[in-house]
């Protein structure tokens, strides 16, 4: 019965490891993709969100550990599980978001019996879209240069990098340097180059109180 148990992805930069996991999931009624390291898998979940996401912890480029709190951060209704072979047990390492942990090595069963004992989570999936806002920026009034840099988070992959924005065109902007992805930008003036119109206040009038013969005694 395919697609029975839903879409998952694996993240593992072995690709025997991504191929064998991936014949025995399919085999038990998974939809399954794979991508070599965070950066494509966070490609994959841009296309379609999975409802489960298997990722191992030592990869090249972006690492299992950094993928798996973007992931909690960004995509918090995927159920995760980390795996790895330098961690035993099953208790999830520390330091990992990950809803549990498989060691690499043990059994496929294990796997499977660890994957059925994952609790059903309501948090809300992120649903991407095209029409993301833009990044802005705001250049002081001592650095206004077009060519000057800002450091700018990637919404993709939340590393921080310097770039170079372009200016005054939302359609224009920058692309990360980790991952790829497209940061439309829009770059905010200082104050003092925008116009201001000053309105003057009126002064009220003062009118000072007279105290009366008969409240003199008071």
């Amino acid at each position: 019965m395919p697609n029975a148990h839903g879409t998952l992805l694996i993240v593992d930069d072995e690709p025997k490891i991504r191929m064998s996991i991936s014949q025995v999931l399919t085999e038990v009624g998974y939809s399954v993709r794979s991508a070599e390291d965070g950066f494509a898998a966070l490609r994959e979940i841009r296309n379609e969100v999975p409802k489960l996401l298997l990722s191992d912890l030592n990869m090249p480029g972006m690492s299992g550990f950094e993928l798996l709190f973007v992931v909690r951060r960004r995509f918090p209704a995927i159920r995760t599980i980390a795996m790895s072979g330098a961690f035993s047990g099953n208790e999830v390492p520390s330091g990992v978001f990950a809803d549990a942990f498989y060691q690499k090595g043990s059994s496929t069963l294990a796997l499977l019996r660890i994957m059925e004992a994952l609790p059903q989570l309501e948090r809300h999936a992120y649903q991407p879209t095209s029409s993301d806002p833009p990044v802005w920026i705001h250049r002081g009034t001592h650095d206004v240069s077009a060519g000057a840099s800002v450091t700018i988070a990637c919404p993709e992959c939340l590393r921080c990098s310097p770039q170079t924005p372009a200016t005054g065109d939302l359609k224009r902007g920058t692309r990360c340097i980790y991952c790829g992805t497209p940061i439309p930008c829009a770059t905010v003036q200082p104050a003092d180059r925008m116009s201001l119109h000053v309105v003057p206040r009126k002064t009220s009038t003062v009118i000072p109180f007279q105290r009366s013969a008969s409240s003199a005694r008071y």
